[in-house]
Order: structure tokens, then sequence, then C-alpha cells
């Protein structure tokens, strides 16, 4: 019998985006649960649009589904319409005072601590009725941006690339810490001492590292960790009473109750920033939002 020839339908922004989140997740079950829904809802979408394109769009390998390359060329007018549609969504005023938007920022412990208390502070005196979303950005917070998971990135995070853009807030450096009573306690760290040292290491993952570990590897030299944590939450209490060291940014430690600054002869100097896409350059609340936090957190 002859294929029937009767149209698949039309598309509408819902599907577009359904499509966009199972190429970016690689999986119909995960693009289910970031969209609320179930998974064969998903799975319907897709067939129609399989039946709207005459293309397979994904294929299942290795537990993932991967898209064709068809989808690939479809994908990339597919976001260059989702974002000319999210511009169009946005005021071209913006009144912080009455608004009751959801941004979301993108940053890891170190701004939690230190800079998100007071970007909050300040955005809820501006805006009372403002939803603030904080997630992980890990080592690919910039993946957050392009998703459209995160308005702002806040870290050591500044791309050069186009289609980002970026301001520097202040410059910090890495210092040891360690219990009052360890014996190097106001000693002058040099290389060989501070390499002997029994050091806690913060592999924070993503394959993330800390800026003094490359310039202790640049000059030569490998760290031998004695302990490996996945973040600086509770070194406090790991380091109180032991002779274990732990390196981490010099603002950040001083946070910590109980512990003593020695400086480090790696101090691994870096800038935090504020980053976000050019597809929000010229929103106005996205300008405001900017504006808080440099206003907030620059040093």
């Amino acid at each position: 019998m002859p294929q029937s020839t009767a149209s698949p339908g039309r598309l509408d922004i819902a599907a577009l985006e359904t499509l966009r989140l199972v190429h970016e997740l690689g999986s119909f079950t995960a693009a289910a649960e970031k969209l609320d829904v179930n998974q064969s809802a998903v799975s319907y979408t897709i067939a129609k649009l399989r039946a709207y394109f005459q293309d397979p769009l994904f294929v299942r390998e290795g537990g993932r589904q991967v898209s064709t390359e068809r989808c690939e060329h479809i994908l990339q007018q597919v976001i260059e319409i989702l974002e000319k549609l999210d511009d169009v969504a946005q005021p071209e005023e913006f009144d912080p005072a009455q608004s009751r938007a959801k941004v979301t920022i993108a940053c890891n412990y170190y701004e939690r601590i230190l800079m998100i208390p007071k970007i909050v502070s300040e955005l809820r005196r501006q805006a009372p009725h403002l939803e603030v979303e904080v997630v992980n950005a890990l080592g690919d917070g910039h993946l957050r941006l392009l998703r459209r998971e995160a308005d702002v990135l806040v870290g050591p995070f500044a791309r050069s690339e186009s289609g980002f853009h970026s301001r520097r807030l202040y410059t910090e450096e890495y210092a040891c810490f360690m219990d009052p009573g360890h014996p190097m306690v106001g000693q002058t760290l040099d290389v060989e001492s501070y390499l002997a040292l029994n050091h806690v290491y913060i592999n924070y993952g993503g394959g993330w590292k800390s800026a003094y570990v490359n310039e202790l590897e640049a000059a030569g030299h490998s760290l031998r960790p004695t302990i490996t944590v996945p973040s600086p939450a509770g070194l406090a209490s790991l380091l109180a009473q032991s002779n274990l060291v732990a390196t981490m940014p010099s603002r950040l430690g001083r946070t910590m109750e109980g512990l003593v600054l020695n400086e480090s002869p790696f101090r691994g100097p870096f800038d935090l920033s504020v980053v976000w896409t050019a597809r929000k350059n010229d929103s106005a609340i996205h300008r405001w939002l900017r504006e808080v936090i440099v206003e907030t957190c620059r040093g």
C-alpha cells in the first residue's frame, strides 16, 4: 500500500524545546524529568517530530540518544528560534520593585559562602517579589548558560570565546590553613617544607583544577595528598587538632573558625567574575541583575 502523505501537523514551541532537551541530555527520561512530564509524552513528541522532518532524529548508542546529522542541522536553527522568542518575551523596561520574575545564578561553594548572601540580600531589598534560584556550576558552568539553565555564572569562570561576556569582580589567591597547634604555625613555608606537609586536597570534580595546583605543576612539582575531599565544607572540623593542612582561597579560609593562615609558596592568584551569554546582554532584567552582582561583590 502507498504511504500516507497526510501532514504530521504543525510545529509548536514546546515540541522544539523537547527536541533541544533530548539532544542536550541524551535521554528521553532525563528530558521528561526536566520538563516535569511522563516519558511517554516526550516519546510522543519526538515521534511527531520524526514524522514532520522525515528523519529518525535520534538513534540509541551506548545507552544515550545520539542525534542524527539531520537533527544537528535542525537544532542549529531551532536554538536560534528559541533564543529569538526568548528575547521577544523580555520587557524593554524592568521595575525591580514590581517584578515577580525568576533569576538563576550558577556558582559553587566559595561563592555560596562569600558572595551569594550579599547578592541575595540586595536582590531582595530592591526586588522583594523576585524568585532567586542558586544552582551548582561545577567545572562546566558555562554550559548551564548555553542550555539556559542559568542567567549568570559567578566564580573563576571568565570565558574568552565569542558568545560570552564577563566582568571581573576581584582577585583572590590561595593560602595554607591549619590548626593553631600545628608545628608549622608561624613558620615560613618554602617549596620543600610545603610539599612535605600532610595535605588535604580539595578535588572539585568536573575536570576543574585549582590555580595553585596549576602553578605548582608548572614549576615541575606534584602534590601527594594525605586526604582528598570533594568540597571545602567541613574542613575546619577535619583540620582541628591534627597535623593536616589545606590550601584554599584565603578569603574562604578566613571564614572558618579555629584555623590559622600561613602564606603558601604557590598562591595561584585568580579572578572572580560574573559571566553571561551574548543572548542576555541587552535584556533589561539581566542588566539590572549583573549590576547588582557587580556593585555588591566588587573588591
